[in-house]
């Protein structure tokens, strides 16, 4: 069975003779060359890109997950000093009392410097409030009041130790926010940061699993619901179809995303919140939706929705960047090199901190070099910034 056999290579062969298909009908149908078919069946492709991995996948009318057992897409986590503090108070044991007990106004206040940091993307400074933080409201009481401060911090701790591939750190904090979680509303919130941290990992058919059960369990009546609930299912949703979309599950994806279209015309453009550490609205829709073109290899449709939505990123800088990426990437696939870099180097300018955590920047880069038989500054200074060898 394919399950059995040890390698991607090994699998994507068994598959494809099942299928009756030879090397060439499978390149063929998934776009990808015939020479990396061949060298991912012998076992001498070196590192698979899941966009690679997900073509075939989609050809062989299978889960990218039949493929792929559980292996990151994002390559080895980088190194863990800079978190190290934060790690330390997500993990620590409850303190004993502290000799001056912090008030609730005072936790408060801070609790919107930490939402400010994060939503700003200032990763350093967000880490220099936030640990030690942590280890405040830890030493306090279970109180209704502490405990939704405590998850809000640590939803917060889980999102950015995500982003920074910290997972198992990550995987402590979101578990302990979802405990903590006073309503099944900010629960629901944390469960979508959860699903993120899966897709993360490359447990594409976990993460929409899990997204897709939460989202069944609350689905509200858009008529009556409160927005903050309709945003937190949509979160889901979009969640659950991103894994999906790229677990070569496109029916379902796209199902999750019409829902999630629905919930955005509804509530409209909400800010972040008490429930949500990040915006919601149609425009957040339709960056994830954007990505769609990058999977299927239709980078017209990813540069044609980067013309609508260019500049709209006020409020949802973060998620505008994200889209902005997949825009920069949909360059190098028509091979307009330095329009690529032309994107990466706005954004670089405009979240530095956030940037140079993306592995998917780094690969876009990286495929920019390659291509390139001179570099031009803007190059060289990006590929600086991101750690890229020239």
């Amino acid at each position: 069975m394919t399950e059995n056999r040890g390698t991607l290579g090994e699998r994507v062969c068994d598959l494809r003779k099942r299928r009756g298909l030879s090397q060439r009908e499978l390149a063929t149908a998934s776009k990808v060359s015939v020479s990396t078919v061949r060298k991912l069946e012998q076992g001498s492709a070196g590192e698979t890109r899941m966009e690679t991995v997900r073509a075939l996948a989609a050809a062989l009318r299978v889960p990218t997950t039949a493929l792929v057992r559980r292996q990151p897409p994002e390559g080895p986590a980088p190194d863990p000093v800079p978190w190290q503090p934060l790690l330390e108070a997500v993990a620590a044991p409850r303190p004993a009392r502290l000799d001056e007990e912090p008030t609730t106004p005072g936790l408060l206040a801070a609790l919107a410097e930490v939402r400010r940091l994060h939503i700003a993307k200032r990763m350093a400074d967000e880490v220099a409030v936030l640990a030690p933080l942590l280890r405040e409201v830890d030493a306090l009481d279970s109180s209704l009041e502490v405990r939704s401060i405590r998850a809000q911090l640590l939803h917060m701790a889980g999102a950015m130790l995500t982003q920074a591939r910290q997972y198992e750190g990550a995987e402590l904090a979101l578990r302990r926010a979802l405990d903590d979680a006073p309503d099944h509303v900010r629960a629901a919130s944390v469960v979508a940061t959860s699903s993120w941290l899966l897709m993360r990992q490359g447990r594409l058919d976990k993460a929409s699993e899990l997204a897709q059960r939460w989202a069944d369990d609350m689905e509200p009546r858009l008529s009556r619901a409160p927005v903050e609930t309709i945003a937190a299912w949509g979160w889901l949703l979009l969640h659950g179809a991103s894994a999906s979309l790229r677990d070569a599950r496109d029916g379902e994806a796209d199902d999750m995303m019409r829902l999630a279209r629905a919930a955005a015309t509804v509530t409209g453009t909400i800010t972040p919140s008490s429930t949500r550490p990040d915006p919601w609205g149609p425009v957040v829709v339709a960056y994830k939706a954007a990505e769609k073109g990058v999977i299927l290899d239709r980078p017209d449709e990813v540069l044609r929705a980067g013309q609508r939505l260019v500049g709209t990123g006020a409020g949802q800088e973060t998620d505008y960047h994200r889209h902005r990426l997949d825009v920069a990437r949909a360059y190098t696939m028509v091979r307009k090199y330095p329009e690529a870099v032309e994107v990466l180097t706005a954004i670089h300018a405009a979240q530095p901190e956030w940037l140079v955590q993306q592995r998917y920047a780094q690969d876009i880069v990286g495929h920019v070099i390659k291509r390139r038989r001179t570099l031009t500054p803007e190059m060289r200074l990006l590929a600086d910034a991101l750690s890229v060898p020239t």
